[in-house]
């Protein structure tokens, strides 16, 4: 089963570490390691923690046992952080694909991922937001930008402001 959160990614895997590390070694609840998260990792509502906290039992960084989330003992290196967004998290495989696919002179955008994509997404989450198309297009960005941040994706523009909203991608190094 592939998961859908995805967080805003970090500026380097230290910085997931600390997410990882805010998940307790002894097994707690969903509502305490929610709020765990939220208190050492400063995220401003429970549902950012919880879409953290299963985006990290995707990456295989936490695991989820009969009484609870734990840490799990893994080091956040980009080959674990690469093996988990292929197999644990949505539309990775098609964003891999697409990113083949892309050049620098046609590189895959958000905006292109999502058209990718659209007809996949989950029904429910088209019925209960009335703006799901704009939530799945940062969505689409984000995993871009988590791609990148393992060398699966590379950026293709020179934005000079850094802006990753229309930014364009390439296949990484590592893909």
């Amino acid at each position: 089963m592939r998961l859908k959160p995805v967080p805003e990614p970090p500026t380097d895997l230290d910085r997931l570490r600390e997410y990882q590390r805010a998940v307790p070694l002894v097994p707690g609840d969903t509502d305490d390691c929610c709020a765990r998260l939220r208190r050492r990792c400063d995220l401003p509502d429970r549902q950012t923690a919880n879409d953290w906290l299963a985006f990290l039992r995707a990456l295989g960084l936490v695991e989820e046992t009969s009484r609870g989330f734990v840490r799990a003992d893994a080091e956040p290196t980009p080959e674990r952080v690469r093996e988990g967004l292929r197999t644990g998290i949505l539309f990775v495989p098609e964003a891999l694909a697409a990113l083949d696919e892309a050049s620098p002179d046609d590189p895959l955008t958000p905006d292109d991922l999502f058209a990718a994509t659209r007809d996949a997404v989950p029904r429910h989450d088209r019925a209960r937001d009335p703006d799901w198309e704009a939530a799945w297009r940062d969505r689409a960005r984000r995993l871009l930008e988590w791609l990148a941040l393992v060398d699966l994706a590379v950026r293709a523009d020179a934005d000079p402001d850094g802006a990753a909203e229309g930014a364009g991608y390439v296949a990484g190094d590592a893909a």
